[in-house]
């Protein structure tokens, strides 16, 4: 048997508030830029996971967001591989990065858990490197 909710929550779309925060968010290099889309997209004290760091809150977001940009190349990019998907609550999209019109440096995933319509928590996962 099934159970059914006893409320009935808008239904969160998944595919553009994560397509929205690998661009707004992990794509944009304007500090100012950035963090109001953190601020409307993140829960004020969302944190982020990445696999050596965590930060909590807005700012904090920010700054790891700022550490990783700054270690890559200034021409790298973050594009999604496909549609984020997600259901009760967690979403997943799979990403790539690298120069605009090169090969992808670095593949991953993130998979982000919402309260509501805000991103609660975020977790980056990197996928390991093969050497072809």
């Amino acid at each position: 048997m099934i159970n059914q909710p006893e409320s009935i929550e808008a239904p969160i779309n998944y595919d553009g508030l994560m397509q929205a925060n690998l661009a707004r968010v992990f794509s944009e290099r304007d500090a100012g830029l950035r963090i109001e889309a953190i601020r409307e997209l993140y829960a004020e004290d969302a944190v982020l996971y990445e696999p050596h760091t965590s930060a909590k809150g807005h700012a904090a977001i920010s700054e790891a967001v700022t550490s990783l940009l700054t270690s890559l190349p200034p021409d790298f990019v973050f594009r999604a591989t496909g549609p984020a998907i997600g259901h009760h609550s967690i979403g997943r999209l799979h990403w790539h990065s690298g120069p605009p019109d090169g090969p992808a440096a670095v593949t991953g995933m993130d998979v982000a858990h919402f309260e509501g319509v805000l991103i609660h928590s975020l977790y980056v996962f990197l996928d390991p490197f093969v050497n072809p």
